[in-house]
């Protein structure tokens, strides 16, 4: 532990120059006279480390003395700063790790390669998950990443879509895949490669038994295979619609891609009204009530007629919860008047279930 702090320390000293032994104790989150004690320690060492009196002063290493890494170009050193992800990193149980990783390679590189790679950082971040997402707790993600360096199988019990919903199976880990702020495992399981979603699983026992990767095994193209098997496999229906050009205008912004490109590929030309014709593909009745009601009185469903018809009682129901006219619930009073004045508190609800939300006729 003792040696490992005392490489941190040279470090720090190497990439951040003249540092104190408070700011150093702060760093490696140690008391200011075990800084006394490892400074000690390092200059027994070998290593010219020197103590600068006064208020400006601390601890400093003889100008050049640090270990350069040769071969890099300032594009190349740019790209390593780039590379690294906090986020992800910590997630695997490696944080640490990367800021180690990162410290030596700064401490390493020239100086104006390591100014390069700093400026970058403070320019350009990332940030994988997508917007309106809370992360998916993930327990068991540190303990795979150590099967999968290990090539040791796992025990899992995992959540799945169907029933039944909790099912046991044990997986031979072959790699780890963030997509869209989701961790995915990529498993062998028999002669099979499939995919789980690390979030879904419920308890994970590691085993002793190895894993025998398949022969040319490549995650990245197995991953990519999966992913264009999945969106191609996934809409298993269509539904017929008439929409505005609007509509569709906003369809990729709502929609996802895939749906979006076959619908925007099948639309028809737009007739004098504003209105066009197109084929939307679709997971299930369901999931095409819930994708198409984004675009609300902008389309029109014609087929199929399961779909219709979901979408007519929900478009009677709708009337019913905002009749014509009213401006609030029935017997509540509008925002700044007193109660019992306006229309609202003397119209029944089912009195305009035949009117739409925007006012127009409902379809029959």
């Amino acid at each position: 532990m003792r040696a490992s702090r005392l490489v941190s320390l040279l470090l720090l000293l190497q990439t951040r120059g003249r540092m104190t032994a408070q700011e150093l104790a702060a760093a490696l989150e140690v008391s200011v006279r075990t800084v006394y004690r490892d400074v000690e320690a390092l200059g027994a060492s070998g290593v010219p480390v020197y103590a600068d009196r006064g208020p400006a002063g601390g601890y400093r290493l003889l100008a050049g003395y640090r270990t350069r890494l040769t071969g890099l170009t300032p594009e190349e050193a740019e790209a390593l700063f780039l590379a690294g992800v906090p986020g992800p990193a910590g997630e695997l149980g490696l944080g640490s790790v990367l800021a180690t990783a990162e410290l030596k390679l700064r401490a390493a590189l020239p100086a104006e390669l390591a100014d390069r790679g700093g400026r970058l950082r403070q320019r350009f971040h990332l940030d994988a998950p997508t917007w309106f997402r809370e992360p998916e707790p993930t327990p068991h993600l540190a303990a795979l990443a150590d099967a999968v360096w290990a090539d040791r199988q796992v025990r899992v019990r995992y959540r799945r879509w169907r029933a039944p919903r909790e099912v046991e199976r044990v997986l031979g880990p072959l790699g780890l895949v963030l997509k869209a702020g989701r961790w995915y495992l990529v498993a062998a399981v028999g002669e099979q490669v499939r995919t789980y979603r690390v979030g879904a699983i419920l308890a994970l026992t590691a085993l002793d038994e190895p894993v025998h990767r398949p022969d040319g095994f490549d995650l990245a193209r197995c991953w990519q295979e999966h992913a264009d098997r999945y969106e191609q496999g996934v809409y298993r229906a269509e539904a017929r619609v008439r929409m505005t050009v609007a509509a569709l205008e906003l369809m990729p912004y709502v929609f996802p891609p895939a749906m979006s490109r076959a619908a925007r590929a099948a639309a028809g030309e737009p007739g004098p009204d504003g209105w066009l014709f197109t084929t939307v593909p679709i997971e299930s009745v369901k999931h095409g009530h819930i994708e198409l009601l984004k675009l609300g009185a902008e389309v029109e469903v014609l087929a199929p007629a399961e779909l219709r018809e979901r979408f007519t009682a929900t478009a009677h129901r709708l009337a019913a919860l905002y009749p014509a006219g009213a401006a609030g619930l029935a017997g509540a009073p509008d925002a700044g008047e007193p109660a019992g004045s306006g229309a609202a508190g003397q119209r029944h609800v089912g009195d305009t279930a035949s009117v739409s939300p925007d006012g127009g006729p409902l379809p029959r």
